[in-house]
């Protein structure tokens, strides 16, 4: 997600935005998209409480491999195009993107996590005699290292990068430490997310 922020050296240690440049008005949590938000909390909700094969594995399949795409595209394809683009491109960009993913990454990880979960154990593979019982607590690791990376790093730097551009003279230090934070996290997630397609892979096959 860093590499889609305006990056550490667009902006002068110690000067404002450069002239010219534009920031777009925008809300740091978009308040449209709390109703959707609120209908994927509501569906996970009833597809626990039913404790369904079908819901569950649609939202845990759904989920996962919304988490894995955004993750792997933010960091290793839309980054370094952003890189490239001018300050006045990335700060739109920024302003546009980063909103949504406040909304979006902590719903996916829930949605991942907490129907994962359910459908272990109607399943039955988070019992401990479960054959593949080891690749199956390798991917608890992994998902919950990504989890709080995701949710304890990223999103708490997103919202501060926000506020920061809502304020009409930004601090482009307060920037430049939030895009180092950015930048290692997305990469750590990038391997993680590799490692966790092998681990799924494992346990799918059996």
């Amino acid at each position: 997600m860093a590499d889609v922020a305006i990056s550490a050296g667009a902006i002068a240690p110690d000067s404002a935005p450069p002239a010219g440049i534009e920031r777009p008005d925008f809300e740091i949590v978009p308040r449209k998209g709390l109703i959707i938000v609120a209908m994927v909390g509501i569906l996970l909700i009833a597809a626990i409480a039913a404790n369904e094969l079908w819901p569950l594995a649609f939202l845990h399949f759904v989920g996962g491999a919304s988490w894995t795409i955004i993750d792997l595209f933010l960091g290793f394809v839309l980054g370094p195009i952003m890189g490239k683009l001018s300050v006045p491109a990335r700060v739109e960009f920024t302003t546009r993107l980063m909103p949504k993913m406040v909304l979006i990454m902590p719903t996916v990880v829930t949605m991942t996590l907490a129907a994962g979960w359910q459908l272990g154990v109607h399943m039955g593979t988070v019992d401990s005699n479960y054959f593949n019982h080891g690749w199956t607590v390798a991917s608890y690791i992994v998902v919950g290292i990504m989890a709080v990376i995701a949710l304890g790093l990223l999103e708490p730097a997103n919202i501060a990068v926000l506020i920061e551009l809502k304020k009409p003279r930004p601090n482009p230090q307060v920037i430049e430490q939030l895009m180092k934070r950015f930048i290692y996290c997305a990469g750590i997630l990038g391997l993680m997310q590799v490692a966790t397609l092998v681990i799924m892979t494992k346990l799918t096959v059996g």
